[in-house]
């Protein structure tokens, strides 16, 4: 090599890591891109592999994750449609104005008593009351939350949409709701939209939601209802940011007598495109026809995301934490299934 010649800095970061980390990072990075690998397969991946101390670029996963988790909720403005949360009405809008307000206020209190992250109580908050892992991603991208904050909260999330994806249908059966019943019951208490569906869709194919198609299906008032949510991952992220920004300011500056000043922040990029993105999908006909694709683009990217997110885990994070994160996910959750019941069954035919 002449003596003026100097390696590439890429080559030189593809030097420091070890070629075994490389090739392992390479496996889980296309494993991803199966059909059936999901944001919850990419994190618990992401993890073992930290975990187990074989983790690549380790310095550069947190600017990878969150750069495809703003790309990824960007995309997936593209499948809100207007329209549809309007069906949800005025009664639709002021429950998930309430049950969010609720889930937020025992959400600070529960976390105050468990001595947990003020972030993490925040992301577990956010993925509880709105729409489980984008809620997650959105905020926790606008509030600077750290690989692991959003990991542990994304984890807790995830454990419970599964598990209610599986429980839900059959007690609703038990305690002989409606489909219409079913279908707001389950979007406001259940986590994730896909989770919803598949939810709202197995009760529609029961017995007992099959007589109820007359008077509509599950899975109708189910979607209706959960985009009516989603919208609100908006302003809950800036929300977010806002409160954080002011409490770091405070906290920089404890011994200042001049008054905090309430600045309005600044709106994110990625959310001034996703409020975009969900008008053009409303409004522009042709990108009905590309939604499904876009979504499902979507996903990836944020399955990515995640696995990167779960590369960046550590013991310490995870200690850090403990059982806590999980028993105020479960807590929250509980709580807003229950409050959902009882209200759904007086309000809902």
């Amino acid at each position: 090599m002449p003596v003026d010649a100097q390696p590439s800095p890429s080559a030189i970061r593809l030097a420091g890591e070890h070629p075994f980390r490389v090739l392992l990072f390479a496996i889980a990075l296309a494993a991803t891109l199966h059909p059936r690998v999901g944001p919850p397969h990419a994190l618990a991946l992401g993890i073992v592999i930290a975990l187990g101390g074989f983790a690549a670029f380790a310095s550069r996963t947190r600017k990878w994750s969150k750069l495809l988790i703003q790309v990824g909720v960007v995309l997936l403005g593209f499948r809100m449609d207007l329209h549809k949360v309007l069906e949800a009405g005025v009664i639709g809008v002021a429950f998930a104005a309430g049950t969010i307000a609720m889930t937020f206020a025992l959400g600070v209190t529960l976390g105050g008593w468990l001595a947990i992250d003020r972030k993490v109580t925040t992301l577990v908050s956010c993925g509880t009351a709105i729409c489980g892992g984008s809620a997650i991603a959105a905020t926790g991208a606008v509030i600077a939350a750290t690989e692991a904050q959003i990991a542990v909260a994304m984890g807790c999330v995830f454990v419970l949409n599964a598990i209610g994806l599986y429980i839900f249908p059959p007690l609703g059966e038990m305690m002989h709701l409606s489909a219409n019943q079913f279908g707001t019951w389950a979007a406001v208490a259940i986590h994730d939209v896909s989770s919803v569906v598949g939810a709202a869709s197995v009760f529609d194919a029961s017995s007992h939601g099959a007589a109820a198609v007359a008077g509509g299906t599950a899975l109708e008032s189910a979607t209706a209802v959960k985009l009516s949510r989603t919208l609100w991952i908006a302003p809950i992220a800036l929300a977010a940011g806002w409160w954080f920004r002011r409490a770091e300011a405070r906290e920089a500056d404890p011994s200042s007598s001049a008054p905090t000043r309430r600045a309005v922040p600044p709106l994110p990029w990625f959310i001034g495109l996703f409020l975009l993105a969900s008008l053009l999908r409303s409004f522009v006909p042709e990108i009905a026809g590309w939604s499904p694709t876009i979504e499902a683009l979507a996903k990836k990217v944020l399955t990515v995301a995640l696995l990167l997110i779960g590369l960046g885990m550590s013991r310490k994070a995870i200690a850090s934490v403990g059982w806590r994160a999980m028993a105020l996910a479960v807590a929250l959750w509980v709580a807003i299934s229950v409050v959902a019941l009882v209200v759904v069954r007086q309000t809902v035919t």
